[in-house]
């Protein structure tokens, strides 16, 4: 899953080498934090923040197959 939100994060920003993605493992749900630089937030967030909810949309989807929960924070 990590490897999924930094690939899709890298596509969509201006500096992929900024982005960080921090793994953290809770008893039921996974928290996957997103870090990108400063000037790339808005492309990461989108619209009325579009861009985010596909993204995490897409987390949802592919947590079901491996029975897991996780969220995505998009953090400054």
């Amino acid at each position: 899953m990590k490897q999924l939100i930094e690939d899709i994060a890298k596509a969509l920003v201006d500096q992929p080498d900024q982005v960080v993605v921090h793994e953290v493992e809770g008893e039921q749900v996974t928290v996957l934090e997103l870090r990108v630089a400063p000037g790339d937030l808005g492309k990461v967030i989108g619209k009325q923040g579009r861009t985010a909810r596909s993204i995490r949309t897409l987390l949802s989807a592919a947590g079901m197959k491996l029975n897991r929960r996780f969220t995505l924070e998009i953090l400054e």
